[in-house]
């Protein structure tokens, strides 16, 4: 397992512990901030202070890769001890996102074998906007990281223009 550790202009330390497990740590006086990822058959991603409930983030993250193709139509999905290990949350956490998307009809369990994705309800078109969106937007986030931002910046900052987006679009219908 390799540590690199990191400090920033406003005091901060970030610590990374590359091995079979990533983590990644930032601390702040006496605040720690855990972001975990596991690379499973799709990459999860968990920021455990971000103020979104954990299952929400891993309900979010399942329906993307379904949406964007990353995981197709029967695929196994990892089993809820190996989420629950690999990103150090409780296993009833994972079962409660699992069960949440079996009810919203994104996945399929079969008890005894495990939670597979179900038949797409999103078409192969949708599937292509999504992706095209992303093509889109990545340069523009490219050129963001270039000026420095941090990728909480970088989130704020879309989440930011997104709601200005929506608003916009609302006050105009609301207004023909």
């Amino acid at each position: 397992m390799q540590v690199s550790t990191e400090r920033w202009r406003n005091g901060a330390e970030t610590a990374r512990l590359d091995g079979p497990r990533k983590f990644i740590f930032q601390f702040r006086l006496t605040r720690v901030k855990c972001i975990s990822t596991v690379d499973t058959q799709m990459n999860l991603r968990i920021n455990f202070a971000s103020g979104v409930p954990i299952y929400q983030q891993l309900m979010e993250q399942i329906k993307h890769a379904v949406d964007t193709g990353a995981s197709r139509e029967g695929e196994q999905l990892p089993t809820i001890r190996q989420v629950a290990e690999e990103l150090a949350m409780n296993p009833n956490t994972v079962a409660r996102a699992y069960r949440e998307l079996e009810r919203e009809g994104v996945v399929e369990v079969r008890h005894g074998s495990g939670v597979f994705v179900a038949g797409s309800k999103t078409s192969s078109a949708k599937s292509q906007e999504i992706c095209k969106a992303g093509e889109i937007l990545r340069p523009a986030l490219e050129k963001a990281k270039a000026l420095g931002l941090t990728e909480p910046e970088l989130r704020r900052t879309f989440e930011d223009e997104l709601a200005r987006l929506m608003d916009e679009s609302g006050a105009k219908r609301r207004h023909t």
